[in-house]
């Protein structure tokens, strides 16, 4: 006969973080409220095994925790106050759904006894974040706080990874039960049958110049190393989707640039060369594909394989000659040592692709402009350690890391792929703070900067080690390319009046400087890295210099000469 385990009484926020550590949990990113002050004082008991890291912005928090779900594959826990604080967040929420990012977002709700009546600061949470997360949902009885919990965890993480928001009435979080501790979860993924297999092999092995899109969540170190083989053995090039060109070292013989907002011109025309498109982990979406114009949708004139973790994305916009659902880490597992013994037709196309990458990447001439990033970064580049992390933030900005540096695993690249301004800096901070003797880089523009740059203080209180490239140019730059182009000379809103940055970021406790010249930056990214602290860059650069490859004065010119075509 079965004897009954004797079940501790416990409040709602006391079973709530006992689940947080049975599933591996180990930190958070907050911003406290009282909404949820029970989950916080039951995190007291357990500072032994848990870091609670307090942002200085919902958002903030919400960033680092995406971050934290993109360097680790477990769920990033954030956690904020109902209203305000579950509305400032948000934005986390909406990068960890696009960026296919586990994520848990626990929220503090009002006393279930007020719902419906306008109370203060109440918000139906299910109805907010519904259309951008995986999974919304309240907890209503403490005694069901494992079964959720579980859930919850298992949703971030299987299938296509994504982000869970679970509201947590304050009542509910006080009240006392006796219930059982939920098993640690386990995540479920598809994997690669053998028939699938020998489809994909024939696929490839019957082209005359494939190509691969690497791209989405769920690469390990080992997948990574594992899908070079295959590629290098084979000679088949790689490409990468947006703000994934880690997934293959950068200087591998196979490796020919990411389709994003950098992509070389002549990338775009290897691909309408291909005769294949093997696409694993990556959506196809509107970034890798020059918003839906470099290939025809439904039915691309290029074959089309997609494999990807959820059936419900392939077929989506393109449909493909192959489809198979399947992770990454189950395809470059499926597809290490295979050798199709095609590798000596497609050497010389593998070896066009990656010469073109070479190219387009070198350091260019200087000279025209008092402090140019692509000869900076480039002399750089070859000096930064191989595990360096890299976070982007949105803008025309980060067109110099992606188009100059090198990335490849250890090394990680951490952007968000929807366009998120004030992204870089929280993330970086989150990195860092993890690992403090990482070097940890954040690539920021001087609007992105004034949007979460306070997150500095974060770092500095928790002993990270960041280091904050800021490109000021006084302009919300990506915005004002496309103003010129489209209304050119005509500018409306896209002026910034910048502030002292080195002062405040001094004011945050961080090393600052102020750079203008190439040959100064070298002295100053030493000394950054040498201070110990927190550190910030203030880079002067040129608004004429508006991107990697044109200016401000070729946009107008470009401008002019269809005014005076659509004229004739």
């Amino acid at each position: 006969m079965l004897q009954k385990t004797s079940l501790k009484a416990r409040t709602g926020g006391q079973v709530l973080v006992d689940q947080l550590l049975i599933h591996g949990a180990d930190t958070a990113y907050c911003v406290p409220g009282e909404s949820y002050l029970e989950v916080l004082d039951a995190l007291h008991d357990v500072q032994d095994r848990f870091t609670l890291i307090n942002a200085r912005h919902e958002a903030g928090a919400a960033n680092m925790a995406e971050t934290y779900g993109k360097l680790t594959g477990k769920p990033g826990i954030c956690m904020v106050t109902r209203g305000p604080g579950a509305c400032h967040a948000a934005i986390g929420v909406h990068i960890a759904q696009q960026d296919s990012t586990p994520m848990i977002l626990l929220v503090g709700q009002i006393a279930r006894d007020t719902t419906d009546r306008e109370a203060f600061q109440e918000v139906d949470y299910r109805a907010m974040f519904g259309p951008i997360a995986k999974w919304a949902t309240q907890i209503d009885d403490p005694a069901r706080v494992p079964e959720y919990m579980a859930r919850a965890f298992r949703v971030a993480t299987s299938g296509r990874p994504g982000p869970v928001v679970i509201s947590l009435p304050e009542d509910m979080l006080t009240e006392v039960v006796s219930v059982a501790d939920a098993r640690p979860y386990t995540a479920t993924h598809a994997g690669l049958s053998p028939d699938s297999l020998d489809m994909l092999k024939t696929e490839i092995a019957q082209a005359e110049r494939p190509l691969l899109l690497l791209g989405g969540s769920g690469w390990s170190d080992e997948s990574a190393a594992a899908i070079t083989r295959f590629a290098e053995a084979n000679k088949i090039p790689v490409t990468t989707s947006f703000r994934r060109q880690d997934i293959v070292n950068n200087l591998s013989p196979v490796y020919a640039g990411d389709f994003g907002t950098s992509t070389a011109p002549s990338l775009y025309a290897h691909q309408r060369d291909a005769d294949l498109l093997v696409v694993i982990g990556a959506r196809l979406g509107e970034m890798t594909t020059k918003t839906y114009t470099t290939m025809q949708s439904p039915n691309p004139d290029t074959r089309l394989v997609h494999l990807y973790p959820d059936a419900d994305e392939i077929g989506r916009v393109y449909s493909p000659d192959l489809g198979i659902a399947a992770a990454p880490v189950s395809v470059a597992a499926a597809l290490d040592g295979v050798n199709l013994g095609r590798a000596d037709a497609w050497g010389a196309w593998c070896e066009k692709l990656h010469v073109d990458y070479l190219t387009d990447t070198e350091a260019p001439n200087g000279g025209e402009w008092d402090l140019d990033m692509g000869v900076a970064l480039a002399q750089l580049r070859d000096e930064l350690p191989d595990d360096v992390v890299v976070t982007l933030d949105a803008g025309n900005h980060t067109g110099w890391a992606q188009r100059f540096l090198r990335f490849g695993r250890p090394g990680r690249i951490v952007g968000s792929t929807c366009g998120a301004m004030g992204y870089s800096v929280p993330a970086a901070v989150a990195a860092s703070i993890a690992e403090p003797e990482r070097l940890t880089l954040s690539f920021v523009g001087d609007g992105g900067f004034m949007m979460s740059g306070n997150e500095l203080a974060t770092a500095a209180q928790y002993g990270g080690r960041p280091i904050v490239l800021l490109f000021n140019n006084g302009i919300y730059g990506t915005i004002r390319m496309h103003q010129e182009r489209d209304h050119p000379e005509r500018i409306s809103g896209t002026t910034l009046q910048n502030q002292d940055f080195v002062k405040m970021a001094e004011g945050l406790g961080a090393h600052a400087e102020r750079v203008t010249k190439t040959e100064d930056f070298a002295a100053a990214f030493t000394r950054a890295r040498e201070s110990g602290r927190p550190a910030l860059i203030e880079l002067v650069t040129d608004p004429e210099h508006i991107s990697t490859r044109t200016t401000i004065s070729k946009l107008r010119a470009a401008a002019q000469k269809k005014v005076d075509a659509d004229q004739r």
